[in-house]
């Protein structure tokens, strides 16, 4: 029996399907990542600016107000009292007034705009690590067991510091640091959050913050006095409302300064004198571990010493994953080499050759013999997939050559699809029965198997395309299995 319907050989070309990565067939490819600098990833609750140069709080609004006041306050005294001043007593008050607005101002945004000391979070591995100590330490739990509390104690010059535990960072603070709530970091040498300068005051800025305030007081100290020589002489509205301003602003400006001066003279914070962490009255021998004895030593500690590394490295570039280049190899596609997923490139190879049981199952062979048909008319079929149809280029890879039943006779049949598809034609198309199809894993006929002659009744019709199917699905049920 002859079929005269004429149908295209199309060639299929087939991508491997990897789980590891989706490129092309024997196509190295490497996923590229934006790699990002740690201020973009930061988890604490900051603003950054400037691509992490600056770093702020959340909660700026009162920050923008101290800018207003110092600005209009200033700028009212140099603009209506400073030219009044130098021409009726002396020029050097602009110079003295606008020195230190230039002071205060700097001091005002290197205390903002810097890392207050704030300590990096525990990665994965180490806060792991920290857990196994704690329930190495605490020994075995039981029904009813309540771990005792998550500290530990060094000895400072003699005395007793507790360190405690931040169940948000995952880590043992260290001595005089605090977990602010505002930032959510834990910030070294932790003193208050200032929403004046919308910052933590802490180690790295704690100088600033207070020459910020110190500058500050003898600022308004000078607009304030000079303010009410110029009252006194010429009396201006402008001048009223800078009066006001400063009457109410010098006293708590001043009365902090001198605050925080005891505090350095003493080498205490903020928060721990409010706690009274080194207060008489918790034990006679409770004491300062951190005083060098006297006012000047701890002066020169705190405003001369050497300021310490930011520790966050907010500029610095996340390290990314390193990635895994693929290895170009003869048709099975880009995978790891190493152990660990050595079963997901076998499970690639399975599905490869699966589809190619499919695309064999369903179209038909091609054999490099003559066929015999039921008139004794010999067709010559396709040789081979080099001829004028053939769209296989060099480069091109094959199917591999390892997978069972895909090879016969050392010779790869493999289909590859195309866009452009081959306008020579078959007058003369013949499909084999599906006795004689073979059932995945099993070996495809090839010319060396398939004998010169096909009985007619090995022949069948397009109606069998169900049996082929079926065919075709155990062979991917077998092969799944793998």
């Amino acid at each position: 029996m002859h079929l005269g319907v004429e149908e295209p050989i199309r060639e299929c070309q087939y991508n491997q399907i990897c789980t590891h990565n989706s490129s092309p067939m024997g196509t190295p490819h490497t996923k590229k990542k934006k790699i990002k600098r740690k201020w973009q990833v930061f988890q604490g609750r900051n603003k950054f600016y400037c691509n992490g140069r600056i770093m702020m709080a959340k909660q700026t609004g009162v920050f923008y107000l101290t800018m207003v006041l110092i600005l209009v306050t200033s700028g009212l005294f140099f603009a209506f009292d400073c030219p009044f001043l130098a021409s009726n007593l002396t020029p050097a008050i602009p110079a003295i007034g606008g020195v230190l607005f230039i002071f205060v101002m700097g001091m005002l945004l290197r205390a903002s705009f810097s890392d207050p000391g704030v300590l990096p979070r525990a990665t994965p591995e180490e806060a792991a690590d920290i857990e196994r100590q704690i329930d190495t330490t605490n020994g075995p739990s039981g029904p009813g067991y309540r771990p005792p509390p998550r500290t530990r104690e060094v000895l400072i010059n003699g005395q007793t510091v507790k360190l405690k535990y931040c169940f948000t960072c995952k880590i043992f603070r260290p001595p005089r640091a605090s977990h602010c709530s505002l930032c959510d970091n834990c910030v070294e040498r932790f003193d208050h959050h200032c929403p004046w300068v919308g910052n933590c005051v802490g180690r790295r800025n704690y100088r600033f913050f207070y020459l910020f305030i110190l500058s500050l007081s003898f600022l308004t100290i000078f607009i304030f006095a000079f303010v009410i020589t110029h009252i006194s002489i010429f009396l201006d509205g402008c001048t009223v409302l800078e009066v006001v301003v400063c009457f109410f602003s010098v006293w708590s400006i001043v009365g902090l300064s001198g605050f925080h001066t005891y505090l350095i003279s003493s080498n205490q914070t903020t928060n721990e004198d409010i706690k009274g962490s080194w207060s008489s009255k918790r034990g006679k021998g409770n004491y300062n571990p951190y005083s060098y004895g006297n006012f000047i030593t701890n002066f020169c500690a705190a405003l001369c010493g050497p300021l310490p590394p930011s520790l966050i490295d907010r500029r610095g570039f996340v390290q990314p994953d390193t990635p895994q280049p693929a290895a170009q190899t003869n048709g099975t596609g880009a995978c790891p080499s190493n152990q660990v997923q050595s079963h997901m490139c076998a499970q690639d190879q399975c599905i490869q050759s699966t589809k190619f049981v499919l695309q064999a199952a369903t179209n038909p062979l091609l054999h490099s013999q003559t066929v015999i048909l039921g008139g004794g008319t010999p067709l010559q079929a396709k040789t081979s997939l080099g001829g004028p149809c053939s769209t296989l280029g060099p480069s091109q890879p094959s199917l591999p050559s390892s997978i069972p039943g895909l090879s016969c006779g050392g010779e790869l049949m493999a289909l590859r699809d195309s866009e452009i598809h081959c306008h020579h034609h078959l007058h003369h198309q013949h499909f084999i029965s599906p006795e004689e199809t073979p059932s995945p894993p099993a070996a495809l006929p090839c010319a060396t198997h398939l004998g010169h002659h096909v009985h007619p009744a090995q022949l069948f019709d397009p109606a069998s395309q169900d049996s082929l199917h079926e065919d075709s699905v155990r062979g991917l049920v077998k092969l799944s299995s793998v």
